[in-house]
């Protein structure tokens, strides 16, 4: 019951504040996602806590797969999410920019209330994605520690959340990650 109350006391913190931006807290880079955000064809921007566009997702309506490609502001291509045919079920791969496996994202386990996903790292450490996925509630860690914390309660809009990535973390990779995560809870949207 302790580790609850303690959850919930930080997650009001960052909520409330200190700092600038609608997720509070200091150190961290906050992004605000929006769901329903995989339309392939449609391309959508990630901002940061201060509503800067930082990173452009581009939905390729012409392949015969969903590809969703990352870029920076300027148009470099950063990282891309495709389905692939043929593969393992419930998961997808995120590639660099020159087309090599960076990661895959797997789903592990469905319990009624959590859902547990897997994020293999290719050349490191894997992170385990797990919490109510569903409503944009859960965490990203790496054993015990927090790498990531994903929640819709940061932002008034209906349709955002946030997604808010600990130092040195590699943000590109975890906000790829969760938008493959959403995009396999959330099929068809």
């Amino acid at each position: 019951m302790f580790g609850r109350d303690r959850r919930e006391e930080r997650r009001d913190d960052r909520r409330e504040g200190p700092g600038p931006g609608p997720m509070g807290g200091g150190g961290a880079n906050r992004y605000q996602m929006v769901q329903n955000i995989v339309a392939i064809g449609d391309d959508f921007w990630i901002e940061n806590d201060r509503r800067e566009k930082v990173f452009k997702v581009d939905g390729k309506a012409l392949r015969v797969r969903q590809t969703l490609i990352f870029e920076d502001r300027g148009g470099q291509e950063l990282c891309k999410i495709q389905e692939r045919m043929m593969r393992v079920k419930d998961s997808m791969e995120i590639e660099d920019a020159n087309g090599r496996q960076v990661a895959m994202v797997k789903k592990a386990l469905i319990t009624p209330v959590r859902e547990r996903w897997t994020l293999n790292v290719r050349g490191g450490p894997d992170l385990e994605i797990q919490g109510n996925i569903l409503v944009h509630e859960y965490r990203i860690e790496r054993g015990r520690d927090r790498v990531a914390e994903v929640s819709k309660k940061w932002f008034r809009l209906r349709d955002s959340y946030g997604v808010e990535i600990d130092p040195g973390q590699g943000d590109i990779l975890i906000l790829a990650a969760t938008v493959a995560v959403d995009m396999m809870a959330h099929p068809g949207r």
